[in-house]
């Protein structure tokens, strides 16, 4: 494996690392040599990832984390130095959806999405950067196409991938001679379970994908496009030729890309709106 593509003896942090995008970066970036911390709320779960990681050769821990806890924040980054001694990548994955229109929302649903989408990655970020400083490391927060963009239906997460991406945004500027990098990470639909775990207007799951996951992007897909980003510092990631185009012709044609949003999402099963 060349030094372009290798991650060999860097340590990396992953939130949200149970399932979906977590779950294949943990086994993307363990392929190319990175020896993980993996954290999520399912310790049964991380340890079957970790015992088969192991078995394959590979060098990982669980951790089991909420982040939406700041001491457990702490803890992650405290045991992530306990076992290795340093941290080189902190992946932001960990994240929830929701589906509701913001006139019928219960205002917990738009509490959860911010303890999770953004002040997760504040909480791992803040105990993680002295660290990430020291090594010269990596940043990386999953966000969306939604966080250049609102999509109806979707306040909370809109808001959250919105200020996610601030929050980085910042950050990079502020280090900018500290040699930190930072990356936001931007997939299109993405076939995970995000979509049955998205919560509804009174915070439940809604239990079933309301669009097709057959022909989106594979989780395996979006690890290796955030792997190869890592490893060529680069700024933002967006995964699509939709999302691309979505995002530029925002700037150019905001009033046609918001008929366009609005009509794109009506379409789903039981849309909310019409």
């Amino acid at each position: 494996m060349s030094t372009q593509t290798s991650m060999k003896g860097k340590i990396a942090i992953i939130t949200g690392a149970s399932s979906g995008i977590g779950k294949a970066c943990a086994y993307e970036f363990a392929s190319r040599g990175a020896k993980l911390v993996l954290a999520a709320r399912n310790l049964d779960v991380l340890n079957s990832i970790v015992q088969d990681l192991l078995l394959n050769g590979h060098e990982a821990i669980a951790v089991r984390t909420d982040v939406t806890v700041e001491d457990d924040c702490k803890n992650l980054v405290d045991e992530a130095l306990k076992r290795y001694g340093k941290i080189d990548y902190l992946l932001c994955n960990a994240g929830i959806s929701m589906r509701a229109l913001f006139k019928d929302v219960d205002l917990k649903v738009i509490r959860q999405l911010m303890e999770v989408n953004f002040f997760g990655a504040v909480y791992c970020t803040k105990y993680a950067l002295p660290h990430l400083l020291a090594s010269r490391g990596s940043v990386i927060g999953v966000s969306s196409i939604a966080g250049f963009h609102g999509l109806p239906g979707r306040s909370g997460y809109s808001a959250s991938k919105f200020a996610l991406q601030g929050f980085l945004e910042t950050l990079r500027i502020e280090n900018l001679k500290n040699g930190l990098h930072v990356m936001v990470a931007a997939p299109g639909f993405t076939a995970t379970n995000v979509r049955v775990s998205a919560l509804t207007a009174d915070g439940s799951p809604q239990g079933v994908s309301p669009r097709d996951e057959k022909h989106m992007m594979t989780p395996q897909k979006v690890a290796r496009t955030i792997a190869h980003g890592i490893l060529r510092k680069r700024r933002n990631i967006i995964m699509t030729t939709e999302g691309k185009l979505s995002v530029l012709a925002q700037r150019v044609f905001p009033k046609i890309i918001d008929r366009i949003l609005y009509m794109f999402m009506a379409r789903e099963p039981n849309s909310p709106f019409k």
